[in-house]
């Protein structure tokens, strides 16, 4: 069971009666900007069609009781936050303290989701947004999309204990429908770029997951920091491709080149930005098949499936471009997609790329979703 139907019956089967209220966190894919974040760079995601749907109703006590298909039933108290054991439930716990629990109420609340676990498309930052926001809703708080980002992703980083910049949560909470975002992760600014309706994002879903690369992502992190350190600047955003040749002299060869990635990437996500706004997909497909290259050669976070998923969706008709799409690894990539040609293409994608790695494809169309939103249950609007 997914969407509100879903999680609705689901609360209805666990808890009795109709829950008061029912939220919907998209999970997002990036278009473009990969590794900028966590460098104070520009990243480029949109929300997609994929959700966590939450059904709520809020207690009269402090104790939060939580179910979600598959994964069983989790409860805490308000008053006793301890971090744990408990899956995913850590998430809404670590939401929980980051906003101050002293603050908050309790709530029972049944989730579902159809957001693929471990394919890079953020469902770990839509339940904690889908969490922030149950919380703000029984709480009586307003809900400030960016406020409740900054505090998902401190959940995310010293709750839970993954380091991560704050695009998935941040696109989450304030997405556009019809929209991709550019981010500035600096500033945390915010500029809508429109993505024409001739044009479809494809999600291809390799079906292969990252595994024990923790140390790969430290990494590339501490090389970017290096880099930045070298040339004596807060972060990698404020260099240009002209400092490379200086920079080549003042770091190590991995350093350079870790660097040299997110440079160029930072000016090719502004750059896709501006293709976005003048309605330029062409132009748009190509700064995505840079992107992966760079990811690939550069930054050395593709892999096999990721690379032979772009090669064959590069060659199809009516593919304007393909990346890698997330931390790496495994996971999934992306497509821009002339509409009319996007069911062949799905259809052809899905053959070839079965053929050749033995493995079978997830592969979604979506469009720009709006951001996260609570409804109440007399609403039936989605």
């Amino acid at each position: 069971m997914t969407g509100r139907g879903g999680a609705i019956d689901l609360f209805t089967a666990r808890f009795g009666g109709e829950p008061d209220i029912v939220i919907r966190a998209p999970g997002r894919v990036n278009l473009i900007g990969e590794h900028t974040d966590y460098n104070d760079g520009f990243v480029l995601p949109m929300a997609i069609e994929q959700a966590t749907w939450v059904a709520l109703r809020p207690r009269d006590d402090r104790i939060v009781r939580l179910t979600s298909e598959g994964h069983g039933d989790v409860s805490f108290s308000l008053d006793d936050l301890v971090r744990g054991t408990d899956g995913w439930a850590e998430y809404i716990k670590g939401i929980a303290w980051a906003m101050g629990s002293a603050q908050l109420h309790g709530w029972e609340g049944a989730f579902t989701s159809d957001i693929p676990i471990g394919a890079g498309l953020s469902s770990s930052a839509a339940l904690e947004i889908a969490g922030a926001l149950a919380f703000t809703s029984v709480s009586g708080q307003a809900w400030d999309p960016t406020a409740s980002a900054l505090m998902a992703q401190r959940a995310e980083n010293e709750w839970v204990g993954v380091s991560c910049g704050i695009m998935d949560q941040l696109i989450i909470a304030t997405a556009e429908a019809d929209n991709a975002m550019l981010i500035d992760c600096r500033t945390l600014g915010l500029t809508p770029a429109p993505l024409p309706g001739d044009v479809a994002i494809v999600i291809l879903d390799t079906g292969t997951r990252r595994e024990l690369v923790d140390s790969e992502y430290d990494d590339r992190r501490r090389a970017c920091e290096r880099a930045a350190e070298a040339a004596g600047v807060p972060a990698l955003r404020d260099l240009s491709i002209d400092d490379i040749a200086g920079l080549a002299r003042a770091t190590d060869e991995i350093a350079l080149r870790r660097a040299r990635h997110v440079i160029s990437e930072n000016e090719r996500t502004i750059d896709a930005a501006s293709a976005l706004e003048i309605g330029d997909v062409r132009h748009f497909g190509e700064l995505m098949n840079d992107s992966h290259k760079s990811l690939r050669d550069d930054f050395e976070v593709s892999s096999d499936a990721l690379d032979l998923m772009v090669d064959i969706a590069t060659d199809l008709e009516g593919c304007l471009g393909a990346r890698m799409t997330g931390a790496g690894f495994g996971g999934c990539a992306v497509a821009l997609v002339r509409d009319s040609a996007a069911a062949q293409f799905v259809e052809e994608i899905t053959r070839r790329y079965s053929t050749a790695s033995n493995n079978d494809p997830h592969v979604y169309v979506t469009r720009a979703a709006a951001g996260a939103h609570a409804r109440q249950i007399g609403d039936r609007t989605t």
